[in-house]
């Protein structure tokens, strides 16, 4: 593969946080927006022969909880009633994976803009500045979204605890792909405002600092050592 003169091995160590970004973002929005839950709950009566009553009830991703509804045997007759979970946790899973995409999507065109079009993104200096204003955006976007969903997580472990009357949990599927959602969020969230040095330093914005501070040294120099 021929690369373009203007990559360097520089570039190449500038450009490693931007990969990495592309995998933690779909490991964040993957597991949270392929969610498959399970609850088995065995109805408990005082009879012994009416206790051995099972009921399934399924839930996944985005979690509108208060759709989920299961029907329940009652004890002491013969028909069933129908009960609902509670809660909506839907904003915050569809705000969580929807910055999980729109961050992988603009990682990986920023790849391609990095290693092929290197040219045109200095040009002008406008690729360096947008890239700096949009990761700063992207970085506080992780802050609120895992946040958003570390709450909701909370909120889904106790209302998918049914309590309805005489019935108790069997079992449960588990909660590690929520669990690994929040904490790829969170490493994203690390990732994205670290990589906000890498790109303030493609701004150069580093270097009219320092050309600016060795102007007042060599300014104050002057006037402390007259010629």
């Amino acid at each position: 593969r021929i690369w373009p003169k203007t990559y360097s091995h520089q570039n190449a160590e500038d450009l490693s946080p931007i990969k990495i970004l592309n995998i933690f973002a779909v490991c964040a929005f993957a597991t949270c927006g392929g969610y498959y839950g399970h609850l088995q709950v065995k109805v408990d009566c005082a009879e012994r022969r009416q206790s051995n009553r099972s009921i399934n009830i399924d839930f996944s991703y985005p979690f509108r909880l208060q759709q989920v509804h299961f029907r329940a045997p009652l004890c002491e007759a013969r028909r069933h009633e129908v009960y609902f979970l509670d809660g909506d946790m839907s904003p915050a899973a569809q705000f969580f994976v929807m910055v999980g995409v729109f961050a992988f999507l603009y990682s990986l065109l920023a790849t391609v803009v990095y290693v092929f079009y290197q040219n045109a993104y200095l040009r002008n200096n406008r690729g360096p500045l947008v890239d700096f204003v949009v990761t700063v955006v992207f970085s506080f976007m992780w802050l609120v979204c895992t946040c958003c969903w570390a709450k909701a997580l909370s909120d889904l472990k106790s209302e998918t605890n049914p309590s309805c009357l005489y019935c108790f949990i069997l079992s449960m599927y588990n909660y590690t792909p929520c669990v690994c959602a929040q904490v790829f969020g969170f490493v994203n969230l690390v990732l994205w405002a670290g990589n906000i040095w890498f790109v303030f330093k493609e701004t150069g914005c580093v270097t009219m600092v320092t050309a600016m501070e060795f102007s007042v040294d060599l300014h104050l120099s002057f006037k402390l050592w007259p010629l």
